[in-house]
């Protein structure tokens, strides 16, 4: 047998449409992770970038277990002295950008490395159902009905 490893040529992307709305977050981001990487194909290089473009829509909507839309802390800083921030899921999700909590949580799966940041360049989150990729065809995945915990009512 022999080993196969992709070249960047070779790679054939799907894309791929999937529906937040009452999907736990977690369980939702370690879905979008796996095939980000393309840790779901057969022909998998690790060197590669062999994942699919991943479009995510009805971000808003996601699902947070147990308390964490009020006891989830996100931090930043802002470069100053004493310039520490914070802001809590719910206050994100109810805020202009929803789609960062999905994009945020998908980032802490990836490697932070150069091919960690290309592969999250094939992620697009969208608040709302629509979304500007209809052109490319995407298929839907429907990770609801993958296992009845990923979905919440």
């Amino acid at each position: 047998m022999k080993t196969l490893s992709l070249k960047p040529a070779e790679v054939k992307k799907n894309w791929i449409v999937i529906d937040a709305e009452r999907v736990v977050l977690g369980r939702l981001a370690s879905m979008i992770a796996l095939r980000l990487r393309g840790k779901h194909r057969p022909d998998y290089t690790p060197h590669v970038d062999c994942g699919d473009h991943i479009i995510v829509v009805n971000a808003d909507k996601v699902h947070l277990t147990g308390n964490k839309v009020k006891d989830k802390v996100y931090y930043w800083h802002t470069g100053y002295p004493g310039g520490i921030k914070e802001r809590r899921a719910g206050q994100i999700l109810e805020g202009r950008f929803p789609e960062r909590v999905i994009e945020k949580a998908v980032e802490r799966m990836i490697p932070r490395t150069p091919l960690g940041r290309q592969q999250m360049g094939n992620l697009r989150v969208y608040k709302g159902v629509d979304h500007p990729h209809e052109a490319q065809q995407p298929s839907p995945l429907d990770i609801g009905v993958m296992n009845k915990k990923n979905r919440r009512s």
